[in-house]
């Protein structure tokens, strides 16, 4: 009995090492699977942000009347302030809520947008044979609420990482006024060189609903926007909505 008693024992304890061995081996990828959630350490990272744009408008949906009559380069701001608030669950993830003014400018070659006219519809006069201002701009500012979800790929060196942001805004006009310099006739004769400003947001739409997005790294990142609203009302202009691509700079 007693050979047979210690076979049987030695036989359990062969069986029990063996599983301890295989537990070992298989301790490192388990390990791995149940591993801590990381911590983040956010004492560097600001709740609030200066948010500033540098932008490049555009008109979508402009006839070609219009458009062949834009010039250039159609260059505006935009200033934020941003309160950011990370995920608990997640810091890698945050919201964030703000106040600010947006700007859009569009300038025109031999092209006057009369909006101090009474008539129903938006007059855009092409004057290419006619006196024309050198310089005509048409510019549009809101009084702003952007609101954004953002990402960042380590919440711990806001400065030194990837990030990324999808987000609306809200606006309402505060301000919208054309500005024509330098006026020339058909030859290109200057005939004075005074400033002539028109303020009326008559033909425009006052609320502004746009959806916004943004890529970077550090401080600066590349953003777009693009309007769900129309520029102007119903019925008074082509069915026109901005669009604006550029660089932002701030702590998102």
């Amino acid at each position: 009995m007693q050979p047979t008693i210690f076979a049987a024992q030695e036989f359990i304890m062969r069986k029990i090492i063996v599983i301890l061995i295989a537990l070992t081996a298989a301790l490192p990828s388990f390990s791995q699977e149940v591993k801590k959630k990381k911590v983040y350490d956010l004492t560097n990272r600001a709740a609030d942000h200066f948010v500033v744009q540098f932008a490049l408008n555009n008109w979508q949906g402009a006839p070609d009347s219009i458009s062949s009559h834009i010039k250039g380069f159609q260059k505006s701001a935009n200033v934020y302030v941003m309160l950011d608030k990370p995920f608990k669950a997640n810091p890698r993830f945050s919201i964030a809520a703000g106040l600010g003014v947006g700007t859009t400018n569009i300038y025109f070659k031999k092209m006057i947008v009369d909006i101090g006219s009474t008539s129903i519809k938006l007059p855009f006069r092409a004057v290419d044979n006619l006196d024309n201002y050198k310089k005509f701009k048409l510019t549009a500012a809101f009084l702003e609420v952007p609101l954004e979800l953002r990402f960042s790929s380590d919440p711990s060196n806001p400065n030194k990482t990837f990030k990324a942001a999808l987000g609306i805004k809200f606006g309402t006009l505060v301000n919208a006024h054309s500005k024509g310099k330098i006026l020339r006739n058909a030859a290109g004769t200057v005939l004075n060189s005074k400033t002539v400003k028109e303020n009326s947001k008559s033909y425009f739409n006052t609320t502004r609903l746009a959806a916004t997005a943004r890529v970077g790294y550090g401080n600066f990142s590349l953003f777009g926007a693009y309007s769900l609203t129309g520029i102007f009302k119903d019925g008074v202009a082509p069915d026109i909505k901005g669009m604006q691509i550029g660089l932002t700079f701030s702590g998102l």
